[in-house]
């Protein structure tokens, strides 16, 4: 007889009641039959405090590329000194460029107001502000760069979409903020329309994030699969999750074309810490979505029914503890036994969980489309000076006789309003000033050359853009009122 090998699995038992919710997870996988050998690592807090400022020794890179899956535990992220956040790092390290959160109600077993709820928020993991490019260039303005790139947008639409046609799924809407960043948002929904007419059978839409957020809150029941940017994302999923009752209850997978990530969206909660009370279902349906990732859907099924009978017998922790709902409250470790009692059993009312192995969550090796080249055309310079007092009208005044004759003085803003050529006189100004100059020709020996010459006249140029046009079209934005 031929026994599978099992597949090897890092983890990693983190901070705050992580090692408690590890634990009670362990523990239901190897009673659940699921085929793993386990590999731990040590993340988080006590990496940190040894002077490791990413929280993850080299050690823990080398598991995590040998196995290619990890399960991890919530961590805790000192405050202040530098620290970065694991999370991002080992995102943005592995190419863990989906971010998958389902975001189910349980009703009448889990108090809330939406009990038809069953979303599944698909995020970019890896762009956005969440590259963390950030400067403090004057005394009163700091600035962070949003980077929004074609391939990127590209595979977390297609995942999207692939993850809707696998799962059966019926609609998936786009939230972006194109009506006011017109570049970046707006490249997203380009790509999603371009995306979205390869799958006829999927119902599309794209919404302004705002209004979006707002009908995810009031009527949940109108969306059925979400994708989006990295910080609309990591906040809308988090509303997804309280609204179908508890945060605690979500889990999330992350995944790339290599390697994939799985986790409780939750917190370490170090209040909790120790008390024996935190509710593990969290991480228990992550590593549900983990063997179904790596084909033992059998297993991913029998947990998930026996965690779903448990919350229909009313066996709760005390997070979603109701009187008259529940029938008994139960702390981590007795919530484990009781699901593990419960294998092999099935929901009377919740929908039962059935999974396939073809239904794996990777995609692995998204192919992205040829997009022809256009011609690009340097035709500017955005210049940004450091300089305190004064209005629009004075500040082109100060630099008219510096610009030279290659560029023309088209445009000054202040803090993206445009102060010159009129102006309002209402507009209040910080020290943090752009001049917007242009011309035919224009070479970068050209900006040299200017910046050259605001230097000599003590001006203090924090940072310089370049403008191009693509294809005649400009790749640049207009100031507010420009």
């Amino acid at each position: 007889m031929t026994t599978t090998a099992p597949t090897p699995i890092t983890i990693a038992r983190g901070d705050g009641i992580g090692p408690e919710i590890m634990d009670a997870t362990l523990e239901i996988l190897q009673a659940s039959g699921a085929n793993l050998a386990f590999e731990e690592i040590q993340i988080g807090e006590s990496v940190y405090k040894r002077g490791i400022m990413n929280g993850m020794e080299p050690s823990a890179w080398e598991s995590l590329r040998r196995t290619k899956v990890f399960l991890k535990a919530p961590i805790t992220t000192p405050q202040g000194g530098g620290y970065k956040s694991l999370n991002v790092t080992i995102r943005g390290a592995l190419g863990l460029f989906a971010n998958i959160r389902p975001c189910v109600s349980y009703h009448p077993y889990v108090s809330t107001k939406h009990p038809t709820m069953d979303v599944v928020i698909v995020r970019e993991n890896e762009e956005d502000l969440y590259a963390g490019i950030e400067y403090r260039q004057t005394q009163e303005v700091t600035q962070a760069v949003k980077l929004i790139t074609r391939p990127g947008s590209e595979k977390i639409i297609r995942y999207a979409f692939e993850y809707a046609r696998a799962n059966h799924r019926r609609k998936v809407t786009a939230f972006v903020k194109d009506n006011i960043m017109k570049i970046s948002d707006g490249l997203f929904h380009r790509v999603f329309d371009e995306i979205a007419a390869e799958y006829p059978e999927i119902e599309h839409e794209t919404m302004i994030v705002d209004i979006g957020a707002a009908r995810l809150a009031d009527t949940p029941e109108q969306f059925d699969v979400i994708v989006t940017l990295n910080l609309y994302g990591d906040i809308i999923s988090d509303i997804a999750a309280q609204i179908t009752g508890s945060v605690g209850l979500a889990g999330s997978s992350n995944i790339g074309d290599q390697c994939a990530m799985f986790e409780a969206i939750h917190g370490s909660a170090p209040t909790i810490a120790g008390k024996g009370i935190a509710n593990p279902s969290g991480l228990i349906l992550a590593s549900v979505m983990m063997l179904v990732h790596i084909g033992q859907a059998e297993a991913a099924e029998k947990i998930h029914n026996a965690w779903l009978k448990m919350i229909e017998d009313g066996i709760h922790t005390v997070d979603i503890f109701k009187r008259g709902v529940s029938k008994a409250r139960v702390g981590t470790r007795d919530f484990a036994a009781n699901l593990i009692d419960r294998l092999g059993e099935r929901p009377t009312h919740l929908i039962p969980a059935s999974y396939q192995v073809e239904e794996k969550s990777s995609f692995g090796g998204i192919a992205l489309k040829d997009v022809a080249k256009v011609e690009k055309k340097l035709i500017g310079v955005d210049v940004f000076l450091d300089h305190k007092g004064g209005t629009g009208d004075d500040m082109a005044a100060r630099v008219s006789g510096l610009i030279g004759d290659k560029l023309k003085l088209v445009m000054i803003s202040n803090r993206g309003q445009k102060v010159w050529p009129e102006g309002a006189p209402e507009t209040f100004c910080t020290d943090h000033w752009r001049l917007r100059l242009q011309g035919e020709g224009v070479t970068h020996g050209d900006i040299i050359a200017l910046l050259g010459r605001l230097d000599e006249a003590a001006l203090d140029v924090v940072q310089t853009a370049s403008l191009y046009s693509f294809d005649g079209a400009n790749g640049f934005s207009a100031a507010a009122g420009q």
